[in-house]
């Protein structure tokens, strides 16, 4: 027996860089249940990052079960699905995964994305892409493959993306959905299909021939839960799976950031810095991604590159042990203004955001005997405030107009977001997590699918206003930071990549 539609409730799956986390929202909006499964990322050298997609898989399947222990799966009205982009995945004939995944962390394909930009032109490449493509897209990823693995390449009959091959898993067919196909490097945004001429620089087939892409199609398209996985979470029916999309997209939609100007700043491993407008806004500089959006609108996003990643870096390299990134946090709010050294946090290898630039790396500058690990804190957690800044600037520069910044962040630092509204001059509004999660998103995104539309609750935001006072304090340190950057860049030009050491 189904539940009636008031007393449904909608899932959502988040395939995140380091976890799946998963929510069941009831129709108010509010959050029955949560699960978490984590798994391991293999870093076999510098600029690698490599998972196993079945890990994938199992995450799920506990999540999945965990959620239905605490939440009847007779209720369940769907589920939807969202996913980190780029990552690649490569699956043989019998539909099996080949090798372990590329995450988007992996910069090893740089090379390959400078020959597919030149070939296409860089502009041209933009304007029907809409993404500045560099070595983390899957287009250049599989190009590599074809040049330093032919035997995986030869055997791959399927590229995917993460998402895409756990909606496979979850239902035994191959589809994506627009933003996720961004992630690609060869989806073109005016057709709303793939290009046959890009594709076919890295040996892919857009219709027929292999090794094939996922047919690309709306955001709420559903296709059925396969009947042996329903029957082991101990469904009666076998609830509709939603193809959902891109994470930085869904949780836009879990926050509600979709009008003009609103800004949802996503913090994960990496921060996905993403301002909506009713129409593509495609940057000169090229700077800024074009996304589209689930629901409706569009984005233009920005990610940098290595921000809770940074912060988990520092946990570990200051030896602080459990609650060690909380206690990063507060180390760098307990240190002392006029001793910080200035600090650029690409620790991630190269940066995308609104700087885009794969060869600098993270720098501290200035230190003395005087320094100790909450300076070094500050410098780095300042310097993405200031990166921050930079894409928000960006934003503005492309004519959106100076809106809020909605904050998707578990644990929301609130030290670390009152500089962000004080760099910024942006109010910061902070949520409930489970409601503005990506999982919370795709949960929202399978309601929708459903026929149903979940409400927010606005009295649960905590809004944080920017202090004006501190504002030729952030300018002087923008000013400082803009100075040190350019012979910093100019050095790294010729420092060793990843792949030459």
């Amino acid at each position: 027996m189904s539940a009636s539609p008031g007393d449904r409730l909608w899932i959502g799956l988040d395939l995140g860089t380091s976890s799946l986390k998963g929510v069941a929202l009831d129709t108010d909006g509010r959050a029955v249940a949560e699960a978490h499964e984590a798994y391991a990322t293999a870093r076999p050298s510098a600029g690698r990052a490599e998972q196993q997609p079945e890990d994938w898989t199992a995450a799920a399947l506990a999540a999945l079960s965990s959620l239905a222990a605490a939440a009847s799966p007779a209720r369940w009205g769907g589920i939807g699905l969202s996913g980190m982009i780029p990552t690649l995945v490569t699956i043989d004939g019998s539909g099996q995964p080949i090798g372990p995944a590329f995450t988007w962390e992996d910069c090893r394909a740089q090379v390959e994305a400078g020959e597919v930009a030149a070939q296409i032109g860089e502009a041209a490449l933009y304007a029907s892409t809409g993404q500045p493509l560099d070595g983390r897209y899957l287009l250049p990823m599989f190009a590599w493959l074809r040049r330093h693995d032919q035997r995986r390449a030869s055997a791959t009959a399927l590229v995917c993306s993460a998402k895409d091959f756990l909606f496979r898993r979850l239902t035994g067919e191959s589809l994506t959905d627009p933003s996720t196909a961004t992630g690609y490097g060869c989806y073109d945004l005016r057709a709303g299909a793939w290009s046959p001429e890009v594709a076919a620089l890295a040996g892919l087939a857009t219709a027929s021939g292999r090794p094939g892409l996922p047919a690309v199609v709306a955001s709420r398209e559903t296709r059925p839960l396969l009947g042996e996985i329903a029957e082991t979470l101990g469904l009666a029916t076998r609830p509709q799976v939603c193809v959902g999309a891109a994470d930085s997209v869904l949780a836009a939609e879990a926050l509600g950031a979709l009008d003009p100007g609103a800004v949802s700043y996503v913090w994960g491993t990496s921060t996905v810095i993403l301002g909506a407008s009713e129409a593509p806004v495609a940057d000169p500089q090229r700077r800024c991604l074009i996304t589209p959006l689930a629901v409706r609108g569009w984005g233009a996003e920005m990610d940098l590159v290595s921000t809770g990643a940074a912060v988990g870096w520092l946990a570990k390299l200051l030896g602080f042990g459990a609650g060690g990134q909380r206690r990063v946090f507060a180390a760098a709010a307990a240190a002392h203004d006029g001793l910080v050294p200035a600090a650029l946090p690409f620790v991630g290898v190269g940066e995308q955001g609104a700087l885009w630039d794969a060869d600098v790396r993270g720098t501290l500058l200035g230190l003395d005997l005087s320094h100790g690990p909450q300076d070094v804190a500050r410098a780095v957690l300042d310097g993405i405030v200031l990166e921050s800044r930079r894409c928000l600037e960006r934003l503005e520069a492309l004519g959106l107009p100076h809106g809020e910044i909605r904050v998707a962040w578990r644990h929301a630092d609130p030290w670390f977001c009152g500089r962000l509204a004080d760099a910024s001059g942006r109010e910061v509004v902070v949520g409930e997590p489970s409601q503005t999660s990506s999982a919370a998103g795709a949960a929202r995104l399978a309601a929708l699918a459903g026929g149903a539309e979940l409400p927010r609750d606005a009295a649960t935001r905590r809004r944080i206003a920017p202090d004006r006072a501190t504002a030729r304090t952030w300018q002087h340190r923008w000013t400082d930071y803009e100075r040190l950057l350019p012979p910093l860049r100019q050095l790294y030009r010729t420092w060793p990549r990843p792949d030459e050491e």
